[in-house]
């Protein structure tokens, strides 16, 4: 396998596959360096909402950004589907196993998380699973379940699509045929401050991610998976002094952020700052691409050493 970049064009995106056990993992690559930032992606998304913020980063650090699991060009294991092993926890297991995976070749000395929407469970996840091995995570526009304000936002309004994911096989059959319909009118125009930093041929781009009925199976699974992760995360209280930022779009989830940052101390972690995300909706990435990768930036260059 050979997926360096070209010194000269540290921002060029490269994809690649690799295959990890029974699982093939697709993602992009870009950048160099001795810390390693793995960008995890949120729904309905796919490693393609990093194509503005890689470049940024690339300038600096090493950067990836893998598809999870079921979802675009990365593969279920073998008996994920039929079991719903989608809980946050075996994803970010996956995540884990690619960065080891490609530590010879990449020779990354540090290594630090960051995940928007479901990305942002994985990415804190990530830091409860392998706290030593992750210099900081960054939880961008998302609740944790299990965890304060989580129970409010499962009641709110704007999360209705956590019910109709989860009948086994409604969604999937509804959406199958309307993807890319389905997450416009829903989520990209009615969640965005600037939806038009999302255009058509990025929304074509999602659905294609989601389009096989093993990618819808996925993309249920995932939330039919909440009741495993809020007990995951209620039951990790152990001290975690990871340096955690927990993000949030001025218009999204920017006001529970105190709430959150005291629930993450109630539950040992030592290290959270929060900051808000001016101007962007939820697809911060997109909104805000530059704003989004400063925050990234400032955990990688002050997280623990």
């Amino acid at each position: 396998m050979n997926i360096a970049t070209d010194p000269a064009s540290p921002s060029k995106i490269v994809e690649a596959d690799l295959r990890i056990g029974d699982q093939t993992v697709h993602f992009l690559r870009c950048g160099s360096g001795s810390t390693l930032v793995v960008l995890i992606h949120g729904w309905p998304q796919s490693s393609h909402e990093w194509r503005n913020v890689m470049p940024i980063l690339g300038q600096r650090f090493a950067v990836i950004a893998p598809d999870l699991r079921g979802i675009g060009g990365t593969s279920s294991p073998r008996g994920a589907l039929d079991v719903g092993a989608f809980d946050k926890a075996s994803l970010a297991q996956d995540v884990h196993a690619l960065v080891q995976a490609l530590k010879p070749e990449l020779r990354f000395e540090r290594v630090v998380v960051a995940g928007h929407d479901i990305g942002g469970m994985v990415a804190y996840a990530y830091a409860r699973l392998y706290p030593s091995e992750v210099n900081g995570a960054a939880i961008m526009d998302i609740p944790i379940p299990g965890l304060d304000p989580w129970d409010d936002i499962k009641a709110s309004p704007m999360t209705w699509h956590f019910d109709f994911h989860t009948p086994k096989g409604l969604a999937e059959t509804l959406v199958q045929g309307h993807q890319a319909r389905y997450f416009r009118t829903f989520f990209f125009d009615g969640l965005a401050e600037h939806p038009e930093a999302i255009t058509d041929e990025d929304v074509a781009a999602y659905a294609a991610a989601y389009q096989s009925d093993e990618n819808l199976r996925a993309m249920c699974e995932i939330y039919r998976a909440f009741p495993k992760d809020e007990a995951f995360f209620a039951s990790r209280t152990e001290k975690l002094d990871v340096p955690l930022l927990i993000v949030g779009g001025e218009n999204t989830f920017a006001e529970i952020l105190p709430k959150m940052a005291e629930a993450l101390a109630n539950v040992g972690a030592t290290n959270v700052r929060t900051a808000m995300l001016e101007r962007s909706g939820h697809w911060m990435s997109e909104e805000q691409p530059e704003r989004t990768a400063a925050a990234i930036a400032s955990l990688a260059t002050g997280g623990r050493d």
